[in-house]
C-alpha cells in the first residue's frame, strides 16, 4: 500500500529508529503496512496549543499524545523557561485527571523537568486543575501542567501549561514555547533521565488550604443555614471533582448532597456516559434520573478535570431544564453584584471580565450596579490575564465563558468548578431563602435588562480534511459574508484575524484592540450576534448565535422564549451549515 503523501510517509519512517522503544516501533510499522488514513491523521502535523494548550488523541504519530509528543514539549518549556527567568532554582508542580495515561504523561512530565534540573511537585493522586492553578502561587512555582483533555471524548488526552501567575499561557509566551519545541527535531534531543531527588510528591494538604479560600467566597451563609437541607444532586462524570465538591459544599454548610455512585469511580473509560461533557444533556442524565427520584433542588455535573460545571434546576412547570453556559454566568454574576452591593463592599473599583462569544447581558448587569466589565477572546486565559493586569489596582469579582466555566475571586486564575458549584448552590439557597427558584430568578433577570437568548451549535470535521473543511468554511465567511440573515440586514462584521471591524454598510472600519485570532462575528441591524469560530482544542468549528427580545412579564416567558427560537432557526437556515 503506498501512501498518498511520500512526506508524511518519510515522516513516519523516522518513528522507526532506535530513539524509539519496540511498542511505537511496531505500531508505527503496522500503520504504514495497514492504515494509510491512520498514518496520515497521525503524522500530518504536529500538534499545537490553542486555547487549551497541547490536546489530541493518545497515539503514535507527532500528531498524537504519546511519551514522545509530551516530552518534546516539556523539554521545550523547560528551554523557554531557562530563557525567560535569569534564577538559579526553577520550580514546577504537574497534575492530572482520571483519564487513561494521565498519571503515566504527568509523570514522564515531571522526570523530564527533573533531568532539566527543576524541583517538582507531583500531586500523587488526581487533582482538579483549579487546584493545580492555585497550588502554582501558593508553592511559588514558575510553572505548572495539568495532564487532561478537559471534557473532550476518552481517546483523547492533553497537557494545559500554566505560568507563574497560575494562569494558561497567553502571547507571546504560548508562541514562544511552541517555538522552542519546534526547535526540537527529534525525542533524542529531551532529557529524559530523571533526578528522583528533584521529585517531591504531594498529597492532600494543599487541598485544606484551598478549601478555606474557597469558603471565604461565600456572601451568604445565613440564608444556607436556614436552607442547609437544600437538595443537590452531584456528579464528577468518573472526575477529579469527585473528592472536594462534596467537602467544599459540606464546608459551605449543605447537609443534603447526593451524589452517584457509579459516576463516583475514577475511569478514563467513563463508561456511563458517551462523552464526560457537562454541556451535554446525556452526560447528567443518571444525575437527573436521581434528582427526579429525590426531588432535588438542582443538579450539578463538572467534567473530568472540573474546571467545568452544568446544571439542572426546575423550570416555572416543575420540570428539569438543563441550564446553558450563559444562562448559568447570568444569575451567578446577578446574584455576586447584587450582594455585593448588599453587603455593601461595591467600592467602584471592582470588574467582571467576560468572553467576547458570551451574553451581552452580563455586562447589562454590571452596568446597573456600576461595575466594569471587559470583554476578550475566547479562552480563560484571556480573562486571568485581565486579573493579572490589574491585580493590586481593581478588585476581581467574578467572571466566566459560555463553555460552563466560571470563576469567582482571584486564588485561581482559570475556570473553577469546584469554586463554582459552592457559589451557584448558595445563590440557588438564596433564592429558595426569597421564595424563588434558581429558574424564576432567571426570568426576573430576563425582565429587567431584557431577554438574552443564545444558543451553540457545533460541527465537527476530523482528520486532516476536516481540517481543511473548516478553513474553506472560514474563508467563505470571511470573504463572501451574506447580505440578509433571517431577513435582517449585516451591519458590523467584526475580523478579530484581520483586527479590523466593518461596518458592511456604510464601509467605514476600525481596529480591534484584542490579538489576533481566528474569529468572525456577524451583527445585525437588529442587535443579532452571530460568532463563527473553529476551535482551538477539538476537530469542530463552532457557531455561536445571540439575540435580544423584551421580556414584559414572567407569565409570557414561554411564547416569547418559542419565537426567539424560531428565530435563530431561521438564522442557522440562512446560513447554510452543514
Amino acid at each position: 500500500m503506498k501512501n498518498t503523501d511520500p512526506a508524511i510517509n518519510s515522516k513516519a519512517k523516522t518513528w522507526l529508529s532506535e530513539q524509539f522503544d519496540d511498542e511505537t516501533r511496531n505500531q508505527v510499522q503496522y500503520l504504514i503496512d495497514h492504515n494509510q488514513e491512520e498514518l496520515t491523521d497521525s503524522f500530518y502535523k504536529n500538534l499545537e496549543f490553542g486555547t487549551g494548550g497541547l490536546r489530541g488523541i493518545m497515539g503514535v504519530g507527532t500528531n498524537r499524545m504519546n511519551k514522545y509528543t509530551v516530552g518534546m514539549a516539556t523539554q521545550g518549556l523547560a528551554n523557554y523557561l531557562k530563557k525567560s527567568f535569569n534564577i538559579k532554582e526553577f520550580k514546577a508542580v504537574i497534575s492530572y485527571d482520571t483519564r487513561n495515561n494521565s498519571k503515566y504523561f504527568a509523570q514522564i512530565t515531571a522526570e523530564v523537568l527533573s533531568a532539566n534540573d527543576f524541583k517538582v511537585y507531583l500531586f500523587e493522586n488526581i487533582h482538579p486543575t483549579p487546584v493545580l492553578s492555585f497550588a502554582i502561587r501558593h508553592l511559588g512555582c514558575h510553572t505548572g501542567v495539568m495532564v487532561t483533555a478537559s471534557h473532550n471524548p476518552k481517546e483523547y488526552n492533553g497537557y494545559k501549561v500554566y505560568w507563574n501567575d497560575g494562569a494558561q499561557l497567553v502571547p507571546p509566551h504560548d508562541v514562544n514555547v511552541i517555538s522552542e519545541v519546534q526547535k526540537i527535531q527529534t525525542p533524542g534531543e529531551v532529557n529524559f533521565a530523571a533526578r528522583p531527588e528533584l521529585i517531591h510528591f504531594i498529597g492532600d494538604d494543599i487541598d485544606a488550604v484551598y478549601i478555606e479560600e474557597v469558603k471565604g467566597l461565600s456572601l451568604s451563609p445565613d440564608a444556607i443555614e436556614r436552607q442547609k437541607d437544600f437538595k443537590i444532586v452531584f456528579t464528577p462524570i468518573h472526575g477529579t471533582a469527585v473528592y472536594l465538591v462534596p467537602k467544599c459544599l459540606n464546608r459551605f454548610g449543605f447537609r443534603n448532597v447526593t451524589t452517584i455512585g457509579v459516576q463516583n469511580i475514577p475511569d478514563g473509560n467513563f463508561p456511563t456516559v458517551k462523552s464526560p461533557n457537562p454541556e451535554e444533556p446525556e452526560a447528567l442524565a443518571m444525575a437527573l434520573e436521581k434528582a427526579k427520584e429525590i426531588n432535588a433542588d438542582i443538579v450539578l455535573a463538572t467534567d473530568p478535570d472540573a474546571d467545568r460545571v452544568g446544571i439542572a434546576v426546575k423550570d416555572n412547570h416543575g420540570k428539569f431544564v438543563l441550564l446553558n453556559g450563559n444562562q448559568t454566568a447570568s444569575v451567578l454574576i446577578y446574584y455576586l453584584l447584587h450582594k455585593w452591593n448588599e453587603n455593601k463592599l461595591l467600592t467602584g473599583n471592582e470588574f467582571i471580565v467576560k468572553t467576547i462569544v458570551t451574553s451581552q447581558l452580563l455586562i447589562k448587569i454590571a452596568e446597573k450596579y456600576g461595575v466594569e466589565s471587559f470583554d476578550v477572546l475566547t479562552g480563560f486565559k484571556y480573562i486571568a490575564e485581565i486579573i493579572r493586569n490589574l491585580e493590586g489596582k481593581k478588585k476581581f469579582i467574578g467572571g466566566g465563558e459560555e463553555s460552563y466555566g466560571y470563576l469567582v475571586g482571584d486564588f485561581v486564575r482559570d475556570k473553577d468548578a469546584v469554586s463554582a458549584c459552592c457559589m451557584i448552590a448558595e445563590a440557588a439557597a438564596w433564592a429558595a431563602d426569597l421564595g424563588k427558584s434558581f429558574f424564576e430568578v432567571l426570568v426576573d433577570i430576563y425582565v429587567e435588562f431584557g431577554f438574552y437568548k443564545e444558543k451553540l451549535l457545533s460541527v465537527t470535521k476530523k482528520g486532516k480534511a476536516g481540517a481543511e473543511a473548516i478553513a474553506a468554511m472560514m474563508d467563505k465567511f470571511r470573504n463572501a459574508p451574506p447580505e440578509i440573515i433571517a431577513d435582517t440586514q449585516l451591519e458590523i462584521i467584526k475580523d478579530y484575524q484581520r483586527q479590523l471591524e466593518i461596518n458592511h454598510i456604510t464601509g467605514l472600519t476600525k481596529p480591534i484592540e484584542l490579538p489576533r485570532s481566528n474569529v468572525l462575528q456577524f451583527f445585525l441591524t437588529d442587535g443579532s450576534k452571530i460568532t463563527i469560530r473553529p476551535s482551538g482544542t477539538e476537530p469542530k468549528i463552532k457557531f455561536y448565535f445571540g439575540i435580544k427580545g423584551i421580556l414584559d412579564k414572567a407569565s409570557e416567558f414561554d411564547e416569547v422564549d418559542s419565537e426567539m427560537e424560531k428565530k435563530i432557526s431561521r438564522i442557522i437556515n440562512d446560513l447554510s451549515i452543514e
